[in-house]
């Protein structure tokens, strides 16, 4: 009886243990992406911004945040290294924000990405996340410039590969935070001077203080039940 009741207890324990540690485990949400994501980890930036709603609301014991985005980067960038910076940090979750440089730099540095290139390296990229059963999310491009009278230069690329972000997370059973959408309907009302930049973005592309905030609070509202 007494080996018994020992045995009972120890087994007792163990349940208790694993199920404490199975409350305590952070689910961990890593961000991918170019420079925009970059800024977004560091202070003022839209992911340190959802550290503080977490906190705001109690959740932050249950979330961990990781940003994982390089100046510069492109599609095909983020496919090269998701091994050491993605896969190898074990995500829960993947939020992925890429095609600014892909349609910028066509023009800046004719080194841009095609639209075909673009979308064959997104679904690789996909593929190998959701083959380690990875949660994924895909944010379309947000802006190149902020004028509401159609004379971004990139307005067409843009919104062109923003609509292959969005068909890529229909076809991928992806979720979807559509930062163009929102971008274009903020400007509409509020930048009533057309201003090229100044409104969400400090340079037309990087984001402001009104910027991260939108993001920081579109990306939660998707993110965080």
């Amino acid at each position: 009886m007494k080996k018994f009741l020992s045995v009972l207890t120890v087994t007792m324990f163990l349940v208790v243990a694993v199920a404490f540690t199975a409350k305590q485990k952070k689910q961990r949400i890593l961000f991918f992406g170019d420079s925009i994501t970059q800024a977004g980890a560091q202070p003022g930036g839209y992911i340190m911004r959802m550290n503080d709603m977490l906190k705001q609301s109690g959740k932050d014991a249950g979330f961990e945040l990781v940003g994982a985005g390089i100046g510069g980067n492109k599609v095909y960038d983020l496919y090269l290294r998701m091994d050491d910076d993605v896969l190898a940090k074990n995500p829960d979750v993947v939020v992925i924000w890429v095609g600014v440089n892909d349609v910028w730099h066509k023009q800046s540095f004719g080194t841009g990405t095609d639209a075909d290139k673009f979308e064959r390296f997104y679904n690789a990229i996909i593929k190998k996340l959701q083959a380690k059963n990875i949660k994924v999310w895909l944010c379309t491009p947000a802006a190149i410039g902020e004028r509401t009278d159609f004379s971004n230069q990139l307005d067409g690329d843009l919104n062109k590969y923003a609509g292959i972000v969005r068909n890529i997370a229909k076809n991928n059973n992806c979720g979807l935070i559509d930062l163009r959408k929102a971008f274009l309907e903020y400007n509409l009302a509020n930048n009533k001077d057309n201003q090229e930049s100044g409104i969400l973005t400090k340079d037309r592309v990087h984001l402001n203080d009104a910027g991260n905030t939108l993001v920081a609070e579109m990306m939660y509202k998707a993110l965080i039940p």
